[in-house]
């Protein structure tokens, strides 16, 4: 069997059980404080601090370590206009024009949603997401990437949360076609946009809605064998 270089992992940090214990109740009351906002102050964040949540998103595992993703982090008033203008035209064939169907329309009621989305100019800090199909460990590699929606879905969960732990408050929003957000961005047609992540400070009257407080119980979403 072929041998590959390893170096040792010396960089893991193990704790007493106890603060394991204390650690992960932190963890949990700090992260079920993250909602999803819809009303964003306009706030400047510096950009030092959104490299740094992108640096920590790049850490995510990926098939083969080709780490298939790309983010474009947007604060230019004009470009997230543009974004707004496109996403907005999508949304109204998604609501008015019931594209959607009657029954996700009807899911997504309590949650208090329409075509509308102002935040994308409010908000400081757009972070488009992208899924590259082909790629490698570097960036001159033109290789099949491997469990591509997994691995940008680990990677887009990383952001998030390093975003909250910064302070931050964050809402996913995922317009329907997105192909726009590729020429907005000026990326390769043969990336995906994934997703197209808001964050930035709330506004002082922001409000989430009481449905996205539902959330299932450890017996629901779990099971120990």
């Amino acid at each position: 069997m072929k041998e590959h270089a390893h170096v040792p992992l010396s960089d893991f940090h193990e704790y007493p059980v106890e603060e394991m214990l204390s650690r992960s109740a932190s963890f949990y009351r700090d992260i079920k404080r993250r909602h999803s906002v819809r009303e964003f102050s306009d706030r400047t964040v510096p950009r030092e601090i959104i490299e740094n949540c992108i640096r920590a998103a790049g850490t995510a595992p990926s098939g083969a370590n080709h780490q298939p993703w790309h983010f474009a982090a947007i604060a230019n008033a004009a470009v997230k206009k543009q974004i707004r203008a496109k996403a907005e035209q999508e949304e109204r064939a998604f609501y008015r024009e019931r594209k959607a169907g009657e029954v996700w329309l009807k899911a997504l009621e309590p949650l208090g949603t329409d075509a509308e989305k102002p935040f994308l100019e409010t908000a400081p800090w757009l972070i488009a997401i992208f899924a590259q199909r082909r790629g490698g460990v570097t960036i001159e590699q033109d290789q099949k990437n491997y469990y591509v929606p997994e691995s940008v879905g680990i990677a887009t969960g990383f952001l998030i949360n390093a975003l909250h732990s910064s302070g931050l408050a964050t809402l996913t929003h995922t317009p329907n076609p997105m192909k726009f957000l590729n020429e907005i961005c000026h990326r390769d047609k043969r990336e995906r946009a994934y997703l197209l992540l808001v964050t930035g400070y709330p506004a002082r009257d922001a409000t989430i809605p009481e449905h996205a407080l539902i959330k299932k119980s450890l017996e629901d979403i779990s099971t120990f064998l």
